[in-house]
């Protein structure tokens, strides 16, 4: 990311959060860093991850670690954004593919208008994290009927 002062616009949210999630999947730190403000934040539902990640540099380096230890990949399901408020709201889904695990939650992102970059996300869990394996998702919701990915969009078997 640049940091000259872009238009925070839905657009630029949307650029944002799907281009991070590309870092993310690729595992490359220096490029998920570079989406975040240096002391951005990333929140989790108590008892996950040992608490927030904090910082940028933190926040790359526990995601690259996901992708090593639980071959995780993540994609954007759905997003709105706020250009008023500088805030977005995405749906995800994290596919942990050598656990064959797949979480779906929501998260919630503030941005910095002066850089256009991420200060915080707030992520919500549609269910606690299995210890096992398997899948935790809403009842009821027709995933697949909605256009939900049902499998992971990577392939990292061992």
């Amino acid at each position: 990311m640049t940091s000259a002062s872009p238009e925070l616009t839905a657009g630029h949210m949307e650029a944002t959060v799907r281009a991070y999630f590309d870092a993310c999947n690729d595992a490359d730190a220096g490029a998920i860093a570079s989406f975040f403000t240096p002391d951005g934040i990333h929140y989790f539902p108590p008892g996950m991850y040992e608490g927030p990640f904090r910082g940028a540099e933190t926040i790359a380096r526990r995601w690259v670690k996901a992708v090593e230890t639980f071959g995780s990949v993540w994609t954007v399901d759905s997003f709105i954004g706020d250009e008023a408020t500088g805030r977005a709201v995405i749906e995800w889904s994290h596919f942990k593919t050598f656990q064959d695990t797949l979480l779906r939650g929501d998260e919630w992102y503030r941005f910095d208008r002066a850089t256009g970059l991420i200060a915080e996300i707030r992520a919500y869990y549609a269910a606690p994290q299995p210890p096992e394996g398997g899948g935790f998702e809403l009842g009821g919701f027709d995933y697949a009927g909605r256009g939900f990915p049902l499998t992971s969009p990577i392939d990292r078997a061992r």
